[in-house]
């Protein structure tokens, strides 16, 4: 069974770590080795966060070299760009169409507008998802990683019924209904 290698990145705050371990606790269920790298960075200051997730019949390391990340599940448009470079020559970017304004001291440089035509132009296999706007129709903006991870569930082989397990296992009582709800509607946009 060849490794499957994923990038999750985004800013502090949105639940990278928890799409993250949802995405290995699932790799688990379905039977294969799993690990997971994550790097917080300045991340309780609105920083970059991402973490490795790698998984198939057996995995020695947690993290994945420039140019062999399959799948690049992006929770913000500016840390596609930050992490593009990770992606191998016929990976796929799944982007979340949202925008976070980086904390800045003296840079008053603004916000770089055209990530995904830039990425596009690059050659990459980009699909952006209104995950952020999703979410917070179904109640709360904080769903979004949810709503990208069922994105990228409709990428992998992992059976409906390892993901709702992981969901249940892992996901609080009072949220497990929005999550799952955010789960498909991912799924549905990542078809």
């Amino acid at each position: 069974m060849p490794i499957t290698n994923v990038l999750v990145a985004g800013v502090g705050g949105q639940g990278v770590v928890l799409a993250s371990e949802l995405l290995a606790l699932a790799a688990i269920g379905a039977g294969h080795d799993a690990k997971q790298g994550e790097f917080h960075g300045v991340a309780q200051r609105g920083g970059s966060v991402f973490s490795h997730v790698r998984f198939g019949d057996r995995v020695f390391s947690p993290t994945t070299r420039r140019g062999e990340v399959d799948f690049l599940l992006a929770l913000e448009k500016l840390e596609a760009l930050r992490y593009a470079h990770f992606v191998r020559e016929d990976g796929m970017i799944l982007v979340n169409d949202h925008e976070v304004e980086p904390i800045r001291t003296a840079d008053t440089r603004p916000y770089p507008k055209g990530a995904v035509a830039f990425l596009k132009s690059k050659g990459f296999a980009v699909r952006t998802i209104k995950a952020t706007e999703i979410a917070v129709e179904l109640g709360n903006h904080r769903a979004a990683n949810t709503v990208m991870l069922g994105a990228l569930a409709e990428q992998l082989d992992i059976p409906d019924e390892i993901w709702d397990k992981t969901l249940e296992g892992r996901i609080p009582e009072g949220l497990l209904e929005l999550n799952r709800k955010a789960f498909a509607m991912g799924r549905e946009r990542g078809r």
